[in-house]
C-alpha cells in the first residue's frame, strides 16, 4: 500500500505519518527532513534556502525525483511531502492520497511551539515558507497547492489529537487496525 500525506506547514503530516507508520508498519519518507538538511547543510533558515529555490529549481527538482525514485522503488511505503500526490498522480503511480489541513492559528502555534519560536515568529517564518512554497510550486509544475481535488481524502486536524486523525483515514482506507 502507497500513500502520501500533503499538508501545508503545521498541519498535522509528520505525526500522522509517524503513526501510520507504526500501525500499518510501513516505512515513511519524510521530505521535508531532506529541505531541512539541506538548510542546515548550507547554514541557511528554510526561509533562506526557499528564496534561493524561488530561482535555482535544482533544489526542488532534486527532492521531487527522490520522491518519484522512492515511490517505483517501493509499493508498501507512506510519503510525506508538499508535492507527492501531485508528482504520483502526474506519473500514474497509485497511492491513496491524504491531506491534512487546520486553521492558519492552530497551524502557526503547532510550529512555534515545535520550533520554539515565539508566535510572531512563527506566523512570519510560516507565511514566508507557505508564500515561497506556493510560488515555486506554480512556477515550476503549473501546481496550485490549494487545488485538493487530487486527493482520496481531506482532514481538518483543527479540533482532532493525531489518534481521531488516524483513526479517520483508516476508515477511509478500510483498513482495520
Amino acid at each position: 500500500m502507497r500513500i502520501t500525506i500533503s499538508g501545508p506547514p503545521g498541519s498535522g503530516k509528520t505525526t500522522v505519518c509517524r503513526e501510520l507508520s507504526d500501525i500499518l508498519s510501513l516505512k515513511a519518507v519524510v521530505f521535508g527532513n531532506i529541505f531541512r538538511e539541506i538548510a542546515a547543510e548550507r547554514k541557511m533558515t528554510l526561509s533562506e534556502l526557499g528564496e534561493i529555490a524561488e530561482k535555482d529549481p535544482s533544489i526542488d527538482e532534486m527532492i521531487d525525483s527522490r520522491i518519484l525514485k522512492i515511490a517505483r522503488e517501493n509499493d508498501n511505503i507512506i510519503l510525506e511531502s508538499r508535492l507527492s500526490a501531485y508528482m504520483l498522480s502526474r506519473n500514474s503511480i497509485p497511492a491513496f492520497k491524504i491531506y491534512l489541513n487546520a486553521s492558519p492559528e492552530i497551524r502557526v502555534a503547532r510550529i512555534g511551539a515545535r520550533d520554539n519560536e515565539t508566535l510572531e515568529q512563527a506566523y512570519a517564518t510560516t507565511l514566508e515558507r507557505e508564500a515561497s512554497e506556493g510560488k515555486r510550486y506554480l512556477q515550476y509544475y503549473g501546481i496550485d497547492i490549494n487545488d485538493t481535488s487530487v486527493y482520496d481524502i481531506i482532514v481538518n486536524t483543527d479540533d482532532k489529537d493525531p489518534n481521531e486523525v488516524v483513526k479517520e483515514i483508516l476508515k477511509a482506507m478500510d483498513v482495520n487496525a
